[in-house]
């Protein structure tokens, strides 16, 4: 039977984190009645001009440098033509000859834990352009309405190779392109409200051929799931069609999350359908290397060096870096956790934030901004369990306290509740001796080989002390005692 080679690229449209719209003062506040945050520029009335807004354009710049693109020193606007009733001008703005940033990577993460592994999906380039309208097709009597508060809304189109071969490993770019917009501050990333949207080209072809198969465009994947299962199915899909002799012709398709299929929305244009040529209202964008240098000063640390400074700096394996840089946020809290607890103490800040944080946050629904538990608790939670003030298990409860506010600090908690683990070897001793007298039936079942007797004869022990005997402590004078 013939194998087959997935072949994907990624086209993401990002909506730029700016107050007003690319080409005029609207703003472009999310939630808006309809068409309350459209100005004449945005309807296109006879006479206005377009004018740039700069804050797009460091936003472009910004994203150019942190994927080590070329930012382009000129680049030129042009109009996009087509006619759809959401777009006022009947031509988009964009970038087409000369766009904004040429090139770059990204470096996505597959597998986890021993078998994580990592592979550079190539950019093709980024470029400026302006939202359409959106039409509305409900509520309305059987016809549609035009909501022209997104027209003009500024983009930044960014456009991969055809680099990925699975759809996990479109997911994983889709993620981290969405965590890296996020961490520069170009994007707020929130899907639900399209600003960030993603279509995936989609073609097969034999394992071994050179030649790339026909594509098939699937529009506004606006969830990571609803992208997986989108691509899977139309993967699916074309090897069938092509398999029972049928052709895959080019097409723009859309995905239907209630049923899980692609069906075909429209014949796929190719660019010399839009005839594109340079906006005469629009002079060329002059970057100049002060202005990218100015840019450059100003970005936070990125993903991947922050990755190489926890794994030097702090001793976390590569899985454990990489998921505490998945986004600024988890890595400002961590590094804020550390720095409370100490850098001897940096692994276990890494288990509490990604397991016993995470699963409670995710528990209740909750995002890290609004965590009960700050990262200066956390660490203070950390560094009495470093200095052997509490065990772990103790440590779980003071946890629960500082998240239902019942004090401001791990200390105020143990020394309201007096929860200080018993260190004393002695103390520890004298009730060890209590335990195997009133035990004296586990204590034989031990010496006769059962190894479970001891782990009874343990929890006796740390129930006798409330939990606060050093658990390790208990373990070493136990098996001396028995010895």
């Amino acid at each position: 039977m013939k194998q087959w080679e997935v072949v994907i690229g990624i086209e993401t449209h990002v909506q730029l984190s700016t107050q007003s719209k690319i080409f005029s003062g609207s703003s472009t506040a999310f939630g808006a009645e309809p068409n309350v945050q459209a100005n004449a520029v945005d309807l296109a009335l006879p006479g206005v001009l377009p004018v740039l807004n700069k804050g797009a354009v460091e936003c472009a710049i910004r994203f150019g440098l942190a994927v080590e693109g070329q930012v382009a020193p000129k680049s030129v606007f042009a109009r996009k033509n087509y006619f759809y009733p959401d777009l006022p001008k009947g031509y988009q703005i964009s970038q087409y000859e000369l766009p904004v940033v040429v090139g770059g990577k990204v470096a996505i993460q597959l597998g986890q834990g021993d078998d994580l592994s990592e592979k550079t999906i190539n950019l093709t380039r980024a470029h400026l352009e302006e939202d359409a309208g959106k039409s509305l097709h409900e509520d309305f009597h059987g016809k549609s309405g035009i909501d022209l508060n997104r027209a003009g809304t500024p983009l930044l189109e960014i456009v991969t190779e055809p680099d990925m071969r699975s759809s996990a490993e479109a997911v994983a770019y889709a993620k981290a392109l969405h965590a890296l917009v996020r961490w520069i501050g170009i994007c707020d990333g929130n899907m639900q409200e399209g600003s960030f949207r993603c279509d995936a080209n989609v073609s097969v072809r034999p394992v071994g051929q050179k030649e790339f198969g026909t594509r098939r465009e699937i529009k506004n994947l606006n969830s990571f799931r609803f992208m997986q299962q989108a691509i899977d199915y139309e993967v699916q899909w074309q090897i069938a069609h092509i398999e029972d002799g049928g052709r895959v012709e080019q097409a723009t398709v859309l995905f239907d999350p209630d049923t899980g299929e692609t069906r075909a929305m429209r014949s796929k244009e190719d660019a010399h359908d839009y005839r594109y040529f340079p906006d005469p209202d629009l002079l060329p964008l002059i970057i100049s290397r002060d202005w990218i240098e100015r840019a450059r000063s100003a970005l936070p640390e990125l993903p991947a060096a922050k990755k190489q400074r926890f794994v030097t700096d702090f001793g976390l394996s590569a899985y454990d870096a990489t998921t505490l840089t998945a986004s600024l946020e988890v890595a400002d809290f961590y590094e804020a956790t550390v720095v409370v607890a100490g850098k001897a103490a940096a692994k276990p800040c890494a288990n509490w934030v990604m397991v016993d944080l995470a699963a409670r946050l995710n528990k209740e629904g909750m995002e890290l901004a609004h965590s009960p538990v700050s990262a200066v608790q956390l660490g203070g939670l950390v560094a009495r369990i470093a200095d052997n003030t509490i065990s772990n298990n103790i440590a779980k409860k003071i946890f629960d306290a500082l998240w239902n506010g019942e004090g401001k600090s791990a200390d105020e908690i143990i020394d309201k509740q007096g929860l200080k683990q018993i260190t004393d070897s002695g103390a520890i001793e004298a009730l060890i001796d209590e335990v195997l007298a009133a035990n004296a039936a586990m204590v034989a079942e031990f010496r006769a080989g059962k190894e479970k007797a001891f782990n009874a004869l343990v929890g006796q022990a740390m129930k006798a002390t409330k939990g606060k005997a050093n658990p390790q402590q208990v373990n070493e004078l136990l098996r001396r005692k028995l010895a």
